[in-house]
């Protein structure tokens, strides 16, 4: 299972998405978009939004911390 966070340092959501992941067992590769503007871009193109945390697993997009959608994606995964 692919997780990504597309992130910045600042953002306090990310640091909670992220978090949440760990209590979870889930690795998850961390994109901070306000060092690469490649991946920012990327980031826009996959989610259409240019806020962060945008949580990527699997190919699903989730915009934002929304932990049912996150169970969900991950419980799909066979991972939860």
């Amino acid at each position: 299972m692919a997780v990504k966070i597309y992130s910045t340092p600042t953002c306090p959501y990310c640091k909670m998405v992220q978090e949440y992941l760990k209590e979870k067992d889930v690795e998850f590769e961390y994109i901070d978009v306000a060092a690469d503007k490649k991946a920012a871009n990327e980031m826009i193109e996959k989610s259409g939004q240019m806020g962060v945390p945008v949580i990527e697993i699997d190919g699903k997009v989730i915009v934002g911390f929304n932990k049912e959608e996150i169970e969900k994606a991950l419980s799909q995964q066979g991972n939860v």
